[in-house]
């Protein structure tokens, strides 16, 4: 199973190619700045983004990463998110798997915690 995180406004830019991996936006709000016919993507789930209470607490300084992290798996692990982590497990499964993520932190971003939590599903 092959799942990477890239950044939408790396993959917009050319800075990093998916290559023949499917492409699943993993934000629950469309990326700011990035036009939809410039962002070639298979999918967008928008159930596997963390809940909008949890993004303005973690954005906030609310929260720290691990902190998040805690309980960004515990929403994963219920409702529509656990049937998206499913989903996306399906898809890796069949492939190489990019979830594309629009925060600016590339070591401290849902989607890190999100791909691990997918690794774990199959």
């Amino acid at each position: 199973m092959s799942i990477s995180c890239l950044r939408v406004h790396d993959l917009v830019s050319g800075d990093a190619d998916p290559g023949d991996a499917r492409v699943v936006l993993v934000d629950r709000l469309w990326p700011r700045g990035v036009s939809k016919k410039f962002f070639a993507h298979d999918e967008w789930c928008k159930d596997a983004a963390p809940s909008p209470d949890l993004r303005t607490r973690f954005h906030s300084g609310d929260l720290d990463f691990d902190e998040f992290s805690g309980h960004y798996r515990a929403e994963l692990s219920r409702g529509d998110a656990a049937e998206a982590v499913e989903h996306l497990a399906s898809l890796a499964d069949d492939g190489p798997l990019v979830l594309a993520y629009a925060a600016k932190d590339t070591e401290h971003n849902h989607a890190l915690v999100l791909a691990d939590v997918v690794r774990g599903a199959s």
